[in-house]
């Protein structure tokens, strides 16, 4: 090939019809020519190149943030790829709570409407009736009627009334429990690394319901005592504030049988109804705060620490039943991780000769 190249130019260069293009004949120079010609279209096809690659590796990079990272193989790496994965849940959880995703403000709604509403409900008048009334009245007395005023009678009518709101205070308790459990399933949802997992999905679900589970138990404990304390000690100042009229309270110098005349029993009614109200006003304001305490703040705080602890006492095996990813799920990820591999090495040698001066 040297020899016929070294003829090639000797040819060119003495031949009288091509000595004038010698430098511009022969292979040599064609194939100069034509190497800067294919650099030419290859440089004009890099910026495709370029922006082809770069989306397929961003396409690459997506579907391996979707399908996870892998699970390490030692028990630490296991351990703390679960209590990240919780934390992301319990914050995600912690977010519609404190309204930075929509669901905390029902929550409200079962204060703001709900339990004023529920409370309104309570049939107080039926309570108080004066056949009701007259009844209790008589039975407080017993045998012996009352002298000035029928103080077992009025405690015993007020606490049958106060005892119906343990009602309406257990509905806002369940109700609210309701909301905490629903926003556990959205929570778990909108946890990408849960549906990666699905044992573990299923075990931060149970963990969760449970913990709320003791959290309405003891709300329900606090908020009932609200108003067993209402029935337990009865506003005494109440009482004494209200005016001392004879007339209301019956006239000593009648029978002391005729002070169960509708009149005096319509004060008796009046009089019970509205300490029952005022005591209604308070629990409505006390009753929420408890549910709060017991139960939203609670669910903010420690939502998961029975769950980590017992995270803590499980082996490598058991922790590895957590995450015990789909295969075909790990296998996509090694398929990927290579591509993705292969694409960035690509990227970096065509970034060198685009920039190459």
């Amino acid at each position: 090939m040297i020899a016929a190249r070294r003829r090639e130019r000797e040819y060119f260069s003495t031949t009288h019809e091509y000595k004038h293009l010698a430098p511009r004949m022969g292979s040599e120079h064609l194939a100069k020519m034509l190497s800067k010609h294919l650099e030419t279209i290859i440089k004009s096809k890099i910026p495709g190149i370029q922006s082809l690659i770069s989306k397929t590796v961003a396409e690459l990079e997506a579907e391996l943030s979707r399908l996870g990272k892998p699970i390490s193989a030692d028990a630490g790496g296991k351990l703390y790829t679960i209590m990240e994965i919780c934390r992301l849940f319990d914050g995600t959880y912690k977010e519609h709570l404190d309204g930075v995703r929509p669901g905390g403000d029902k929550i409200y709604n079962v204060f703001d409407n709900q339990l004023p509403a529920a409370l309104k409900r309570l049939q107080f008048d039926k309570q108080l009736s004066m056949e009701n009334i007259r009844k209790l009245i008589t039975e407080a007395d017993g045998y012996q009627p009352h002298l000035i005023a029928p103080e077992q009678g009025y405690r015993r009518l007020i606490e049958s009334s106060v005892i119906t709101i343990r009602g309406p205070a257990e509905a806002a308790v369940d109700a609210v429990h309701a909301i905490l459990k629903d926003l556990v399933h959205k929570s778990v949802n909108e946890t990408p690394e849960l549906k990666q997992y699905p044992a573990l999905r299923v075990e931060v679900t149970n963990a969760a319901s449970d913990s709320l589970e003791r959290m309405r138990e003891e709300s329900k404990k606090a908020t009932l005592k609200l108003v067993d304390m209402e029935c337990s000690y009865l506003t005494v100042d109440f009482f004494r504030k209200l005016p001392q009229d004879v007339e209301k309270g019956g006239n000593p110098s009648h029978s002391i049988f005729d002070r169960y005349n509708d009149s005096y029993l319509r004060r008796i009614g009046t009089t019970v109804l509205a300490y029952v109200n005022m005591v209604c006003a308070s629990l409505r304001n006390s009753i929420p705060k408890s549910i709060v305490y017991c139960q939203v703040r609670e669910a903010k705080r420690s939502f998961l620490d029975h769950f980590y602890t017992d995270l803590g006492k499980l082996e490598t095996k058991q922790l590895s039943s957590l995450l015990n990813e789909d295969p075909a799920i790990m296998e996509r990820r090694s398929a990927l991780a290579k591509r993705l591999e292969l694409y960035r090495s690509a990227q970096a040698e065509i970034d060198s000769v685009a920039w190459a001066k």
